[in-house]
């Protein structure tokens, strides 16, 4: 009989690898240091309780661990993933999040996952000269482990450019099925490849995986309806129309021109214009909506422009509209408060993208040993 397949979910948030990677997986150990993001894992999992470790990774010691799982999730923060010095910072204290994180792993020694996966944001295969990569495949090698990388935009997916890179790391020889060509071999994890010392190069792995079936949604088959949301007035909308360069007006004017309904995402970006820095607003119209982020306040919010019948109108997406650019399914309970609901949904990790790893390599992996203590 099969005992089915156990993860760690580290800096787990509110459980969006959970979620991803689906019913035949059981979660022994999570972990976050945010509390309103452990309150949303909680009231989302009903066994949170058993497992949910809110609080600094620092603070957690191996023994809190189950004592085995097929696989440990890290989604460490992006600010802090600066792997180069990090290892100094181990023996003299504290460090990045994720040594954190990989202290726990090297305790458990033998007994650690099979396979590791960690997901950042994709300057982390360039950071620091590429240095920062290269700390990281020596701290996987170190352990035992093969790894490859994938850059996945969850745009192949949800109508969100969100492009994130995929550490996947295991311990189990992959079989040939599992390796070769992917479309999430960019030119980013190549370079990144090529860079790495013979050494970490030889245990490199090009993880495969079929291409994901044509996204059949955008941005406006997950809007709200229109009276179910706040608009801004016409005051805010033309202020946001002020804030465009010349060839942003000119979208928003071929838009109006068109006669249909037309929906777009905006970003207020920093730009430098003739030597000053500037605040524009961008637009876009290809039915994505730009890579959700932590709000800070109201100007951090990805903003709506909806074209309709010659008029211009503008609001902020809304939680639920967030949730669902994640892939996160439509019971998923959110925090009361707007902020707090998309810093949950902001700071996660696009529910199909897991399922794809999941399905795609993960999986696969596993199965032979699965298979055997089926037996």
């Amino acid at each position: 009989m099969s005992r089915g397949r156990t993860f760690y979910e580290f800096f787990a948030g509110g459980g969006m690898a959970r979620i991803g990677l689906g019913e035949g997986w059981s979660c022994a150990f999570a972990n976050d240091f945010d509390p309103l993001k452990a309150a949303t894992y909680r009231t989302n999992f009903e066994d949170a309780e058993t497992h949910l470790h809110e609080g600094d990774v620092w603070a957690v010691e191996p023994a809190r661990l189950a004592p085995y799982a097929d696989l440990a999730w890290a989604s460490s923060p992006c600010q802090d993933f600066s792997l180069a010095g990090g290892r100094a910072g181990l023996a003299g204290g504290r460090s990045s999040a994720f040594f954190g994180f990989w202290r726990l792993i090297q305790a458990l020694g033998p007994a650690a996952p099979r396979l590791v996966v960690i997901e950042n944001v994709s300057g982390l295969l360039t950071s620091h000269g590429g240095a920062d990569f290269t700390a990281l495949c020596q701290a996987l090698a170190d352990e035992g482990y093969v790894f490859g990388a994938l850059e996945i935009d969850a745009a192949r997916f949800v109508p969100q450019s969100r492009p994130r890179v995929f550490v996947v790391a295991s311990r189990i020889p992959p079989t040939p099925g599992l390796t070769g060509e992917s479309p999430f071999h960019t030119r980013a994890v190549r370079e990144a490849q090529a860079r790495l010392p013979g050494d970490l190069a030889r245990r490199w792995v090009w993880w495969r995986g079929e291409a994901p079936p044509a996204r059949n949604a955008d941005l406006a088959s997950l809007l709200e309806p229109d009276e179910a949301v706040v608009w801004n007035d016409e005051a805010r909308t033309r202020a946001l129309l002020a804030l465009m360069a010349p060839q942003h007006l000119a979208r928003i004017e071929a838009a109006r021109a068109a006669g249909e309904r037309r929906v777009g995402a905006v970003f207020r970006r920093m730009r430098v214009e003739t030597g000053v820095r500037v605040q524009r607003a961008e637009v876009r119209f290809d039915g994505l909506a730009g890579c959700l982020r932590t709000p800070r306040g109201g100007s951090s919010r990805q903003t709506l422009v909806v074209i309709e019948d010659g008029r211009v109108r503008s609001r902020l997406v809304s939680p639920r509209e967030g949730a669902r650019l994640m892939g996160l399914p439509e019971d998923y309970r959110l925090p009361r408060a707007a902020t707090g609901a998309l810093h949950v949904v902001g700071d996660g990790v696009a529910v199909p993208v897991v399922r794809w790893l999941a399905a795609q390599i993960l999986e696969p992996l596993l199965a032979p040993p699965v298979a055997a203590a089926a037996e």
